[in-house]
């Protein structure tokens, strides 16, 4: 009974020994957990105009019961652009909301890097289309994607992670209503689960 015993504890030790070695230094752990969670798409991003290399728009996303959404946080108002402008064209409970402020990405279910089921509102027209996004391993870039029916038949945009110091600049009124009370701890946390720091340089417009 003793030998029957000592073979499955003697085996055990093997295996032990077996993947200590594997994992030892400068060879691949062949089970290990992430020491580094991926970036997560909360925080402030911005659309460049791909012809002036100016700013288009800033977009906030914060993450609200497991589900992601994006607010329009900071506009570039061209020369004759109206003041306050509001969804007029839209059709569900964003009609007639200011464009500042409005939920532009909503439902957005987080798969790592990938977030999918989402959709993304066009305040131009009031359109809402099916979107996915993913962030890239560094952080630093945002691929959304609209489509209608088909992601094949989608279309990407690149957005870019703003660094921690434009958030001084929105809005008080996007402080209010889409960070907690506390304005400086709710910048300070969102900050957190960003988890990258941008190297992207905040871009005026041209």
């Amino acid at each position: 009974m003793a030998a029957q015993t000592a073979k499955p504890a003697i085996a055990g030790l093997l295996v032990a020994f077996v993947v200590g070695y594997l994992a030892g230094p400068g060879r691949p752990a062949l089970a290990q957990p992430a020491m580094f969670a991926a970036p997560a798409v909360t925080g402030l991003w911005q659309k460049i105009d791909e012809e002036t290399g100016g700013s288009v728009g800033w977009f906030l996303f914060v993450e609200r019961e497991g589900l992601y959404e994006g607010v329009i946080a900071k506009l570039f108002l061209r020369p004759g652009d109206p003041q306050n402008q509001t969804c007029a064209a839209c059709r569900d409970d964003r009609k007639d909301t200011p464009i500042l402020g409005i939920p532009l990405v909503r439902d957005m279910k987080r798969h790592g890097l990938k977030y999918e089921d989402g959709n993304i509102l066009d305040p131009r027209d009031g359109n809402v289309y099916s979107a996915m996004m993913t962030v890239s391993p560094d952080g630093q870039s945002l691929t959304v994607r609209g489509y209608l029916g088909f992601a094949l038949f989608g279309r990407d945009e690149i957005w870019y992670r703003l660094p921690e110091t434009a958030f001084k600049e929105l809005d008080p009124i996007i402080i209010a209503k889409y960070l907690p009370a506390s304005a400086p701890a709710a910048v300070g946390s969102i900050k957190r689960q960003g988890s990258a720091k941008s190297t992207n340089p905040v871009r005026a417009q041209q």
